[in-house]
């Protein structure tokens, strides 16, 4: 058995699965092989890249048989582009592979082994983003080029369209490059860092169709920008705005901490959940604003409020849970360390005429110690969302002392989230009542979920 468990040695393996990264699964005699690019019900043909005493990683070489869940990709360069990894799978047997994702983080990771798990709320699976960030960078010929990078790789993949975005937004990825290229504003080039273009970005209303175009760039400034904005807002009906955002730090964060707007408005109008919403160009709004209405009526329905409750809503953002919870309780406080995010959801509240809501600006895990002042006692309801890290232990102790009535849990990542619930369940003394995950993002692993957990 030995003998072939080797770095390059070439196995035969039927992929019976997939992981939380994406990667199929097969197993060989007793040891787990992770395979990119393969399929559930796969025979192929894999090479040994890295492997351990219990699994490896392998390359595919070839698809001896492939599985009836094998499809053909709506993507021209699926094989090459690193933004998708699912493109050739089935979206039945996408959406399996995430439910399964998240029943196997619960009960491993959580210890929960009896706890329901909703089937996954499944979303238009091409077509449904409202926001695209793509790096710029030349070709060998000194061509401009906008796209996603090689999986692994920071060698751009040239995209004209792409089948995950809104379709709306095509004509301006196949477009706006050549008016780079004509303006001979410089691409940044990361291996001698020099050079100004960074990114183009991409935000549109889904409900309004405006959209919104900003260049990220290593200069503040940019020549003849202004005009060229102008000519953009007149070949482009749709376009309301275009921005400047200044990012001359070496980071692998997309955007800077200022944005100019350049020509017509800085934010695109939105209409979620019966509200009227403004996002700015840096402003965090779940990319699927469909699927973000299917998971916020789903919570409603769980808390099913009466009016009387004292809400609190942690890494609020804009405000786009917060301010429908506050259309339904006695009083909601939104908590956010981004500024630029509070002043938006204070605008927004303002528009909507909602006044029970109050947004604070900071780190969550300084103003959880506060609330209860803040609000009056008890607290009825937290909502978290927090980044794909989870919630720090201070978060939790706080939220332990503060001791709601009930927690709303929403993330992005079901393993930190099984990590933080059984914290709350252990030493908060919460029940996790029933768990519900929604596909955000089609043709990828990622999949978003909400928990209920009562005191």
């Amino acid at each position: 058995m030995g003998d072939r468990w080797q770095q390059g040695a070439v196995l035969d393996l039927e992929i019976t699965g997939l992981n939380s990264t994406g990667e199929g699964v097969g197993r060989w005699q007793e040891r787990v092989v992770f395979v990119p690019d393969t399929v559930p019900g796969d025979r192929v043909q894999t090479r040994l890249l890295r492997i351990k005493p219990t699994y490896g990683w392998g390359k595919l070489l070839q698809v001896e048989t492939a599985s009836p869940d094998r499809i053909k990709p709506a993507c021209i360069v699926a094989d090459k582009c690193g933004g998708c990894q699912w493109q050739t799978v089935a979206y039945t047997e996408q959406l399996a592979a995430k439910q399964q994702q998240v029943e196997d983080a619960l009960k491993r990771i959580g210890g929960f082994d009896t706890i329901k798990v909703e089937p996954i709320l499944p979303s238009a699976p091409l077509a449904y983003r409202n926001k695209a960030t793509y790096p710029l960078g030349r070709s060998d010929t000194q061509q401009v080029q906008a796209g996603y990078y090689r999986k692994g790789t920071h060698k751009l993949i040239n995209l004209n369209r792409c089948p995950v975005q809104d379709e709306r937004l095509d004509p301006f990825l196949s477009e706006i490059k050549q008016d780079i290229a004509e303006q001979g504003w410089p691409i940044y080039d990361e291996s001698t860092q020099r050079g100004a273009l960074r990114h183009l970005s991409l935000r549109i209303g889904r409900r309004t169709g405006q959209v919104l175009l900003t260049l990220v760039s290593t200069r503040p400034r940019l020549g003849n920008l202004e005009e060229q904005a102008q000519t953009w807002l007149q070949r482009y009906p749709h376009l309301v705005g275009v921005m400047l955002n200044h990012n001359a730090q070496q980071t692998n964060a997309i955007f800077g901490g200022t944005t100019y707007c350049v020509a017509g408005q800085p934010y695109v109008e939105e209409q979620f959940a019966n509200l009227q919403l403004r996002v700015g160009p840096t402003n965090f709004f779940q990319v699927n604003t469909e699927q973000a209405e299917q998971l916020l009526a789903v919570i409603l329905a769980e808390l099913n409020l009466q009016g009387h409750e004292r809400v609190v809503d942690a890494y609020c953002g804009i405000g786009t849970l917060t301010l429908p919870i506050a259309d339904q309780a006695k009083h909601c406080l939104g908590l956010e360390v981004s500024k630029d995010s509070v002043q938006q959801a204070q605008t927004n509240a303002a528009i909507n005429g909602i006044s029970n809501v109050d947004f604070q600006v900071g780190a969550v895990e300084d103003w959880l110690p506060q609330v209860g002042e803040r609000l009056g006692t008890p607290i009825d309801v937290v909502v978290l969302d927090p980044p794909r890290k989870g919630c720090t232990p201070a978060v939790l102790r706080s939220l332990i002392e503060l001791a709601p009535h009930r927690i709303v849990y929403m993330s992005c990542n079901p393993a930190t989230l099984a990590r933080d619930l059984k914290t709350l369940c252990e030493q908060g003394g919460y029940q996790l009542q029933r768990v519900q995950p929604a596909d955000f993002f089609p043709q990828t692993a990622h999949v978003e979920c909400v928990a209920f957990l009562v005191r």
